[in-house]
């Protein structure tokens, strides 16, 4: 069973994603090698067909982000 580090927000709690908590939810999800490639590559129509890095260095927040890479990856719940 996968469980969220401690200091997570749960699933149905929302606000910001620290950048810190966005890589260690991406590196949960992805595994830390594939997580930084994946980010890079991938890109996701919600973000304006940006990758999460372009994201990222475009100003848009986190939760927003992490929002959408939910949305076109099977994340499980308590990660959300």
């Amino acid at each position: 069973m996968i469980r969220p580090p401690r200091g997570w927000r749960l699933v149905g709690q929302t606000g910001r994603v620290r950048l810190t908590d966005f890589w260690e939810r991406m590196d949960a999800v992805f595994g830390p090698e594939y997580a930084r490639s994946w980010a890079g590559d991938f890109s996701i129509a919600s973000l304006g067909d940006r990758t999460v890095l372009q994201a990222i260095d475009g100003g848009v927040d986190t939760r927003e982000i992490w929002d959408a890479v939910c949305g076109v990856v099977d994340v499980p719940s308590l990660l959300r």
